[in-house]
Formats: C-alpha cells, structure tokens, sequence
C-alpha cells in the first residue's frame, strides 16, 4: 500500500449530525441524571452548537423512542428515563437512523462484487460490536476524566 494512502484517515461509517447531536444532547442529560433535573432545549443549545430546531425533533424521537421524557411549565425539559449505563451507543443510532437495510444488487452477481460485499458486511458488523459495547455512561466518564485532567494546575 501506498505511504500516503496509509496515513490517511477514512471515515468507511459515517456518523450523522443527527446522532452527533443525540449523543451529546444525552451526555448533557446524564450530567443532571443523579438530580433528575430537566435539561432545556436552550441550555444545551448554549453549551454546544445545535440549532434547537433540529435538537427539539431529535429529542421528539428519544422521547417517542422511551428513552427521554419530557417535562412541561416554568422548570421544565427533558430527563432520561433510562439509566446512561443501560443506554448504547448502537442503540442510539439505530433509533435515529434506523436498522441498516440490505442493498439490493443490480444487475448481475460475480464473484468480485460477493467478496467485496463480504467484506464491508464484515466491517459493518465490527463497527456494530464497538458501538454495543459503548454506552452513555462511558462516553460520560471519559468526558470527565478528560475534564479533570484539563483542569490541573501545575506550579
């Protein structure tokens, strides 16, 4: 393989705005998970650039999906209902972007397009495997621990 090809970095899965902004709309979320305080829509749109239009439909979906309420009235917006360590990141994407469907050939099948097929079917599957082995509360104390370790002051 080429030198120059190896050092580039290849996005084979992409991940789409709306998850990128599920994900972190959750992590805030599970930040005021132990107080059960409700997350506005503002106060994340604050922190991180989402438009709020775009977070209230994602959100919509967490909420039609059970894994967030939502809370009206002057204290209002959202919590979540299920506990970070029972929430994947798998699971997040295939509420959001729905289970991928199988493509259907066209035309005729050769044994090049089989093995190609074959083997993004296998990177699929382990990107599958790293993403069900992650949830919320992982991402949550990783955030953490990075926050900690930019917080330290040396003399």
């Amino acid at each position: 393989m080429n030198e120059s090809l190896r050092k580039q970095k290849y996005a084979l899965l992409d991940l789409s705005a709306k998850v990128e902004y599920a994900l972190i709309a959750l992590l805030e979320l599970a930040n005021n998970c132990d107080r059960k305080t409700p997350v506005t829509m503002s106060d994340i749109s604050a922190k991180h650039p989402i438009p709020e239009r775009y977070l209230e439909q994602i959100l919509t979906s967490l909420r039609r999906s059970g894994v967030v309420q939502s809370q009206r009235g002057s204290k209002g917006g959202f919590v979540l209902l299920r506990e970070p360590r029972q929430l994947t990141l798998l699971e997040v994407v295939i509420m959001l972007d729905g289970e991928q469907k199988e493509k259907e050939s066209l035309g005729e099948e050769n044994l090049e397009k089989i093995l190609v097929h074959n083997i993004w079917q296998q990177a699929d599957l382990a990107a599958q495997d790293v993403l069900s082995q992650y949830t919320i509360q992982d991402l949550f104390e990783q955030r953490e621990a990075r926050l900690q370790k930019s917080q330290m002051y040396y003399i």
